[in-house]
């Protein structure tokens, strides 16, 4: 490997990672769930993995060239995908007002009642794969500029995009075990709940406004 190519692929590295750190700081229904998850402290690690590997191998799809494909798919079928993500969010965020009214997770943490995994990575994946704009984020746009590099430093690109959103999940499951101690407090959980069913209906708002269905 020539310095060149090292210097290449460096720049590559760095470029994938901030553009899958830019992709991922937005909130996002995955983000909010990573969050909860990591306040309930459930299952954190099996959660952040997940969702971490899913990226990666949507990101990984989108650099073997899938992108192409799943442009032409999501522009033929965009206003269907949009407001099913848009009734997914909504009965997520049911849930969430629910569970912020009753006070459903003060008292699942105070007894340490744990949520089984395989229904926890069931939601997470409802929450990741169901969403339109993961594919149009990890598949088409970092597939599409993963296009001006080859070789090494394509690999490179992919592999900074990955690592962000490692980084940036175990960072949001870290903070979270930090607040811990105030989220012990029912008013505290149900002021999250609140929050993030506010947010989960912003979203689905914001699919039926892409899919042209408002």
């Amino acid at each position: 490997m020539t310095d060149l190519e090292l210097a290449q692929g460096l720049s590559a590295l760095v470029t994938g990672f901030l553009l899958g750190l830019s992709l991922i700081l937005a909130i996002g229904p995955q983000n909010a769930f990573v969050l909860r998850q990591g306040l309930l402290n459930q299952h954190v690690l099996p959660v952040v993995l997940f969702c971490a590997l899913s990226d990666a191998l949507l990101i990984a799809l989108g650099i073997a060239g899938v992108s192409l494909a799943i442009a032409e798919f999501a522009e033929q079928y965009k206003p269907a995908l949009f407001l099913l993500a848009a009734v997914w969010l909504s009965v997520y965020g049911l849930q969430r007002l629910r569970d912020a009214w009753r006070g459903n997770a003060a008292l699942q943490l105070a007894s340490d009642e744990r949520g089984s995994l395989r229904s926890t990575l069931g939601a997470a994946a409802l929450l990741t794969f169901g969403n339109p704009h993961v594919y149009l984020d990890t598949v088409v746009l970092i597939g599409t500029l993963s296009l001006q590099y080859s070789g090494l430093a394509k690999l490179a690109f992919g592999a900074g995009a990955v690592l962000a959103s490692l980084a940036f999940f175990s960072a949001l499951a870290f903070a979270a075990r930090l607040m811990l101690p105030l989220m012990r407090k029912r008013h505290a959980w149900r002021v999250i709940d609140g929050v993030i069913a506010g947010i989960m209906f912003m979203l689905a708002t914001g699919m039926l406004l892409a899919g042209d269905w408002l």
